[in-house]
């Protein structure tokens, strides 16, 4: 009977392992388990942007999320994507996308 215990609980070990190691692999693929952006920016930044990612609400994060490259620093600034600008920004690089988040 010991030995049916101990082999019962190597078992439970070793897949509890197997999941916390699974859970790492996820994050070594670059996925975050939660939302990127703290905070969001409104002013208009536009010319200083290199480029822009836009990150759709998912199970980790339930708000649409912007996330600006700036040119000379190469910083990243989430931003507001209720901001008029931003909008805009976003209707123009996505000609047949007319409502972004609403």
């Amino acid at each position: 009977m010991k030995s049916s215990t101990a082999i019962a609980f190597s078992i439970m070990v070793v897949l509890t392992f197997l999941g916390f190691s699974e859970g790492r692999s996820v994050r070594s693929l670059g996925v975050e388990p939660h939302c990127r952006c703290i905070e969001t920016e409104s002013r208009r930044i536009g010319p200083r942007i290199a480029k822009f990612e836009l990150i759709s609400a998912n199970s980790h994060c339930e708000r649409l999320e912007i996330i600006a490259t700036l040119k000379q620093s190469g910083k990243e600034v989430c931003l507001n994507p209720e901001a008029p600008w931003v909008r805009k920004l976003i209707e123009n690089m996505i000609p047949n996308r007319r409502h972004i988040g609403r």
